[in-house]
């Protein structure tokens, strides 16, 4: 309020009297008074903040609050502001708190947008501190905001150079406008003179609110800002853009837009924006991710660039086949990953774990065809001189300038590992061992027999047939024998019914295994695989699978054989396909044990120093 206000104050007196020339002509306001403001916004009161006075001061503000134009009342609504104004005035604290407001200048040309967020995102800050909201689920600091927007940036700066660009940028996440002001903010340092046209959504309606404001300060229309939750409810559907930049939040469950987000995926597939699978439910961030790649402009327009935030999770979460896993093997098959760098730790406000900015594209540069490149920022990063939340590390500018000096150079380095994308993908491949087994009668094995449920259902005195039997056929089977002897009595009644149910009751507790006995066949000479002796193996996607068998299985087990009948969906082979980005492997350093000869002297120091340590004390 104080801050539209202040930016309303030049041209306050132009605009009432064109108000007050054309109020009764039935002319749309909004047609004409934004132009006389010099933003697309206006206020028509006669009220100021500063002469709302002291007796009938909620009355007068709801009347200036109502000569706003429709654009900035909505944002007053999306902060329940009308019911705030009355527990301020049961508190007889409106009038002080307004007049404390009056004596402070909020002109953007005093207050930046980023800093009025910055102030914002502080309370929201405290405020989830106190409700113990979720790790990561709030703002983006403003470092990681900048390292992610240049990013994205950094391949179309040359676009820039040319005249009467524009430009789309779009947050789906967008949160109090953050990520929009900073990639505005860049675009500019890159061409004053580029249109730049932001989009976002936010659910929050406050923090809506926020986003709302700062677009209109910054004189884009508001319009484009939506509302709602936008893996349910999509209000930009039809739009694509140049440029997509997120934090969505960490480790949160979509359970909500579960019903939307599956019905789309049914009703479209990979026409919607869910087509290559669907992550837990306990964390959305993938939805997110799918949602940005499918924004991107289309290369014939310019193309589109993505940098999205995000935390470990969808870089390995999901076994071969699952949806997590799906996703990344879209992504990286159809070579949009272009690069991600992992952050350091302790650089959020709300959480320490371990973030990641993954920048994808479908427009790559040739020299990055199906190459990935991987940036490792852990030791990367400065101390704060003071700790905002769990924020304690942060990226100086000049780190961010040589992180991007990496990036262009595409070369490895410490930090920097390039691959090739099938170099994440594998095969899981099913291995079995035959079963080397037979059966052995025991009394103790007859006693258990009831606690099979096929035979527990026999008559008691078919049971007891059963048993008589079977301890008259006490020591060593051949493994078919129970089959041979159900389909022997199926034709006494005094067995019950022997059922293939029974042989299998008779198999499970009599069976004995060991590998010394001879492989069971079935009836038609094939192997019948022990299924307590299953194993998998992960081959990598580029390794013949029967080359990896043969070199890495069947020297240590030379009876053990691949299930040829395990096949991936897509591409029928053989083996499970999955895809994961395993960072910890590619830059793992090894660290050497401290020899026992330094450990030894550390000892011997650390008991030399107890006597005198007891002779203190006994003093």
């Amino acid at each position: 309020m104080i801050f539209s206000e202040c930016v309303l104050e030049p041209t306050r007196e132009v605009v009432l009297k064109r108000y007050n020339e054309i109020k009764d002509s039935g002319i749309e306001l909004d047609l004409i008074l934004p132009n006389e403001s010099g933003f697309s916004f206006y206020n028509t009161s006669t009220y100021t903040l500063s002469t709302l006075g002291a007796t009938d001061t909620r009355a007068n503000l709801e009347d200036y609050i109502s000569k706003f134009s429709s654009n900035v009342r909505v944002v007053f609504e999306e902060f329940d502001f009308f019911n705030t104004l009355v527990k301020l005035e049961r508190a007889k604290l409106l009038y002080r708190i307004v007049n404390n407001f009056v004596v402070i200048d909020l002109h953007p040309n005093v207050v930046s947008d980023r800093v009025m967020s910055n102030v914002y995102e502080h309370l929201i800050r405290k405020f989830a501190t106190s409700v113990n909201e979720k790790a990561g689920e709030f703002m983006t600091p403003r470092d990681v905001v900048r390292l992610a927007t240049k990013l994205v940036l950094h391949e179309d700066e040359e676009i820039f150079m040319e005249t009467g660009v524009i430009r789309s940028i779009y947050d789906p996440t967008c949160g109090t406008g953050g990520f929009l002001s900073d990639g505005i903010a860049q675009i500019k340092e890159l061409s004053p003179t580029a249109k730049i046209v932001p989009f976002g959504q936010e659910l929050d309606p406050e923090t809506h609110a926020l986003a709302m404001i700062s677009m209109m300060i910054q004189g884009f229309e508001t319009d484009k800002i939506k509302q709602g939750s936008t893996l349910s409810n999509d209000q930009l559907k039809t739009n694509k853009f140049h440029y997509g930049l997120a934090n969505p939040p960490f480790g949160i469950k979509w359970g909500k837009d579960q019903d939307a987000v599956v019905k789309e995926r049914a009703d479209l597939g990979y026409a919607g924006r869910f087509g290559p699978g669907l992550p837990t439910i306990k964390d959305g961030s993938m939805l997110f991710l799918l949602h940005l790649v499918s924004k991107r402009e289309l290369p014939e327009n310019g193309g589109g660039r993505v940098g999205i935030v995000l935390s470990g999770s969808p870089l390995f979460n999901g076994k071969a086949g699952s949806g997590g896993s799906e996703i990344r093997r879209w992504l990286l098959e159809q070579d949009l990953v272009e690069a991600i760098i992992a952050l350091p730790n302790d650089m959020f406000f709300n959480t320490g774990i371990g973030t990641y900015v993954w920048v994808l594209s479908n427009k790559k540069a040739v020299e990055r065809k199906d190459k990935v490149q991987l940036i490792n920022l852990s030791d990367v990063w400065s101390s704060m001189r003071k700790s905002e939340g769990k924020k304690r590390r942060y990226l100086k500018d000049e780190q961010i300038d040589d992180i991007l000096r990496e990036y262009d150079a595409l070369t490895e380095s410490e930090i920097t590992k390039i691959f090739d994308t099938k170099d994440f993908g594998y095969r899981r491949i099913d291995i079995k061992r035959p079963l080397r087994a037979k059966l052995t009668i025991t009394e103790e094995g007859i006693t258990s027999l009831d606690e099979q449920n096929a035979f527990s259902k026999l008559k008691e005195e078919q049971q007891n047939v059963w048993k008589s039997f079977l301890t008259s056929e006490l020591g060593d089977k051949d493994y078919y024998w129970a089959e041979e002897i159900v389909k022997e009595k199926s034709n006494t009644s005094n067995f019950g019914k022997a059922t293939k149910a029974i042989a299998t009751a008779i198999v499970n507790t009599f069976i004995v295994t060991d590998p010394e006995l001879e492989v069971v066949l079935d009836k038609k000479g094939q192997v019948i695989p022990d299924t307590n002796l299953n194993d998998q193996e992960i081959v990598p996607l580029k390794q013949d699978i029967e080359d990896y068998f043969n070199e890495e299985v069947l020297p240590h087990v030379p009876d053990a054989f691949i299930d040829y009948s395990k096949r991936d969906e897509k591409d029928g082979k053989t083996g499970v396909v999955g895809y994961e980005i395993n960072f910890n492997r590619y830059f793992y350093k090894y660290t050497p044990p401290r020899s026992l000869h330094d450990i030894d002297a550390d000892l011997k120091a650390s008991e030399a120093r107890i006597p005198a340590m007891l002779a203190e004390v006994a003093e």
